[in-house]
């Protein structure tokens, strides 16, 4: 397919990721810290959010197992790693604590920054500079 519909198509499936994302309340930083303060004033609404965004991604991956091809022509690529070794550990706590202080995770904070949230600015500042120092890091290695 042409690169114009493939620019659309991703256009598309981030608008509508973007939407539902504010839907759900995913890019208000309070409502995930009480989503994750288990044992103070614990707000499960957002595992609902979560379950179905697992339930359309387990779909979604279920069925590009079959296909060779993505919609707009590309290769699909499929992790088939299931190693849990120590770097895999060591990015889920630094994504995990990240994600406690701050109330953002790498899609949702995105979303806040681009209406102009100040925290979330900050947020994909040192997201990107952490992405920065992790490259310069492994290119020694």
């Amino acid at each position: 397919m042409n690169g114009m519909f493939s620019a659309a198509l991703a256009a598309t499936s981030g608008l509508v990721f973007g939407l539902g994302l504010i839907a759900g309340s995913m890019t208000d930083p309070a409502k995930v810290k009480g989503f994750l303060d288990l044992f103070g004033a614990w707000d499960p609404s957002l595992a609902f959010v979560m379950a179905g965004a697992i339930s359309v991604g387990a779909l979604a991956f279920a069925r590009a197992r079959r296909r060779r091809l993505s919609w707009s022509g590309a290769p699909i690529e499929v992790p088939s790693s299931t190693v849990i070794d120590r770097r895999l550990l060591a990015g889920g706590v630094v994504f995990g604590v990240g994600w406690g202080i701050a109330g953002f995770c790498p899609g949702p904070a995105i979303v806040a920054a681009s209406a102009g949230s100040v925290a979330a600015l900050g947020f994909v500042a040192a997201m990107l500079v952490g992405m920065f120092v992790h490259d310069r890091w492994l290119a020694r290695r």
